[in-house]
């Protein structure tokens, strides 16, 4: 694959820079504070995850819904309504995540750097168009690549309108990111090849099971490896 020049898709959050782990920081601070007299952390954990994952359904993702996904949580788990005082500290816990500096994952620009020499690339983000477009700034990766996407979602038909849209072959275009359901499975169905790099911090809601044996899928430890490949 060196030999011959590939489209290499991007995602973003988790595969670029640092971004689920800002998140559970938050979470964590909210626990301690809610301080619940019956619950125990995993058992509240449960429920903000089934709060997180409807919301998501109907509002999208990024940092406004989290924040309303935390307020649920504590309407929840306390029978009434936030106060004003609960959502003024729900907003000084997030403040850190909403307007947090980007940090990149060791070893991404170097090698967006070398990649650009020889293939394609392009990035595919979804969430918030604004909050993805500031990270995306404050990255200052934008460069690197040829299309930059901000979609609500990833999906078969998702990646099936990007390849059309931009008509790339599929033999040649692969799906890079740490997501099994939104980076790698939908690629893979819609012909694309894909490459998995884990990363530890990835959200409970974007795993998936994948199948090893898969001859069009690459796992990768570290962002770097992809010089051995491409």
């Amino acid at each position: 694959m060196r030999d011959q020049q590939q489209v290499l898709i991007f995602d973003a959050d988790d595969t670029l820079w640092e971004n689920n782990v800002l998140f559970e920081r938050v979470i964590d601070d909210f626990l301690d504070w809610l301080s619940h007299p019956t619950l125990d952390r995993d058992e509240i954990r449960r429920i903000l995850d089934d709060i997180e994952r409807a919301n998501c359904a109907v509002h999208g993702y990024g940092g406004t819904v989290f924040l309303r996904s935390l307020a649920d949580c504590l309407t929840r788990l306390r029978e009434r309504p936030a106060t004003r005082e609960e959502l003024r500290r729900i907003d000084e816990l997030a403040a850190a995540l909403i307007e947090g500096d980007v940090e990149l994952i060791p070893g991404v620009a170097d090698t967006l750097d070398a990649l650009g020499q020889r293939h394609e690339l392009l990035l595919l983000t979804k969430g918030d168009t604004a909050e993805q477009q500031r990270k995306i700034t404050a990255s200052r990766l934008e460069r690197h690549f040829a299309g930059v996407h901000i979609v609500a979602e990833k999906t078969v038909e998702t990646y099936a309108e990007l390849a059309r849209q931009r008509s790339l072959p599929a033999e040649r275009t692969w799906m890079i990111g740490n997501s099994p359901k939104s980076d790698i499975l939908p690629a893979r169905q819609a012909g694309l090849g894909a490459v998995f790099i884990p990363n530890a911090n990835t959200w409970v809601l974007e795993h998936a099971e994948i199948h090893a044996e898969d001859t069009r899928l690459l796992r990768l430890d570290t962002f770097p490896e992809l010089l051995h490949h491409f």
